[in-house]
């Protein structure tokens, strides 16, 4: 490992790895009151959020601060 990345607690997670695991701790509505996003609201699949993270930084970086959060990050 990088001496960049040894201390960024994302390295090596995948974005499906970081919802998947939000979405199996919350639940699709618990995340959605938690980070307001139609994708989240609106028929949730892990696809169509993916789709929507990966085009979108804000949203992208609210699901990896929560991420850090659920796994007691700084």
């Amino acid at each position: 490992m990088s001496k960049e990345q040894a201390n960024n607690p994302l390295h090596g997670k995948t974005l499906e790895m970081i919802l998947t695991h939000l979405v199996n701790l919350f639940g699709w509505e618990e995340l959605a009151s938690i980070i307001n996003i139609n994708c989240f609201k609106s028929n949730p699949s892990i696809k169509s959020s993916l789709t929507f993270l990966r085009k979108t930084p804000w949203a992208r970086e609210k699901v990896e601060q929560l991420y850090l959060k659920t796994i007691g990050a700084k």
